[in-house]
């Protein structure tokens, strides 16, 4: 990591972009089911959709992907793009961080969606990681969602800000339930980063 420069590490889906309010919009067209059916209160997986007799999570997420362009076509979360603008704006380097890649066959067409739609709702970004092991990466302080991902983090004595959601909510803080909150632990912890301060992202 450069000494220089704060690195904040972001996940995408369910951090900047509404992944699960999309996927539950799809899902309800592969289901063949009315949206009321398929709770908002999920967890990582999404078995509470009953997705398994129809082939499972991978199934959903092919379709989704190739499909009905997901990675394309995604609202992203409540000012998130923003806030992310601002970041950046005060020198903190965005190096996005994800998983996507993890289905064969379909890698050409996640990376040019994931590409156009940070582009499309100009999302500022130094480096795009594809990748399952974040903390191999080298980040200041990471924003992730997938508990999985969080706990791992952790575990390699990553700095992670949860962003919260239903798939996450027995995980321990510092947590942010908006962007606005996101922005507060971010420059908090660039804080500490600068002074040498042990506060809320403590070691």
């Amino acid at each position: 990591m450069n000494d220089n420069i704060f690195i904040l590490g972001v996940d995408l889906d369910g951090v900047v972009g509404d992944f699960y309010g999309t996927v539950r919009k799809i899902a309800a067209e592969w289901l063949n089911r009315p949206l009321e059916t398929l709770t908002t209160e999920v967890t990582f997986g999404l078995d509470e959709w009953g997705i398994t007799e129809f082939g499972g999570y991978d199934r959903l997420h092919r379709f989704a992907v190739t499909q009905r362009n997901i990675f394309r076509d995604m609202e992203p979360i409540k000012n998130a793009p923003a806030i992310l603008r601002k970041l950046s704006n005060q020198g903190i380097r965005i190096r996005i961080i994800t998983h996507r890649l993890f289905l064969k066959y379909s890698h050409r067409t996640t990376i040019t969606q994931t590409v156009d739609w940070l582009d499309n709702y100009d999302i500022p970004y130094w480096d795009i990681c594809f990748m399952n092991d974040k903390g191999a990466v080298g980040a200041h302080v990471y924003i992730d969602d997938a508990p999985e991902n969080i706990i791992g983090l952790r575990n390699q004595g990553c700095k992670t800000i949860v962003f919260s959601n239903s798939t996450n909510r027995d995980l321990p803080g510092p947590r942010a339930n908006d962007w606005f909150e996101v922005e507060h632990l971010v420059m908090e912890a660039r804080e500490e980063w600068r002074t040498g301060t042990i506060g809320l992202f403590r070691d």
